[in-house]
């Protein structure tokens, strides 16, 4: 299996309420290939976010159905500091909840955390050791 990840789906309650969030509030467009009322997918750089029930995705992938979290962050990597602070300010003024303050890391860097309407958590940070490619795609130092 190549080392790569082409699509990420978001287990989310409500897909007009997730809706407003990140087409609405982020400003992301759904793609075409979306359908009405059922799955919106949005291009994100060189993978796909799609919004699908959280029900439904249980079901797909025979697990239980509940409201537990299941471990994972996602990232959004950004050019500076700065751009950190206005990220976490854009997505709590979308409706996303606060749930770390831009702070500078123990790593060197500056990041801080959203959760998305689901409690989807973001992370929004600038790492100054992974430089961001021109596409806004991360390149692991090799």
């Amino acid at each position: 299996m190549e080392p790569r990840i082409t699509l990420v789906t978001l287990g989310v309650v409500d897909l007009e309420h997730a809706l407003r969030f990140y087409r609405d509030g982020l400003g992301w467009v759904p793609s075409p290939a979306s359908v009405a009322g059922d799955v919106a997918f949005f291009q994100a750089g060189g993978l796909v976010v799609a919004l699908w029930s959280r029900e439904a995705l249980a079901d797909d992938a025979r697990l239980p159905r509940d409201d537990g979290w299941g471990a994972v962050a996602l990232a959004h990597n950004v050019a500076s500091r700065e751009a950190v602070d206005a990220v976490v300010a854009e997505m709590v003024a979308a409706g996303g909840r606060l749930l770390k303050a831009p702070a500078a890391t123990d790593w060197g860097g500056h990041s801080g955390y959203v959760a998305d309407p689901d409690g989807q958590p973001w992370e929004i940070a600038h790492n100054p050791f992974w430089p961001l490619q021109a596409d806004g795609t991360v390149r692991l130092p090799s």
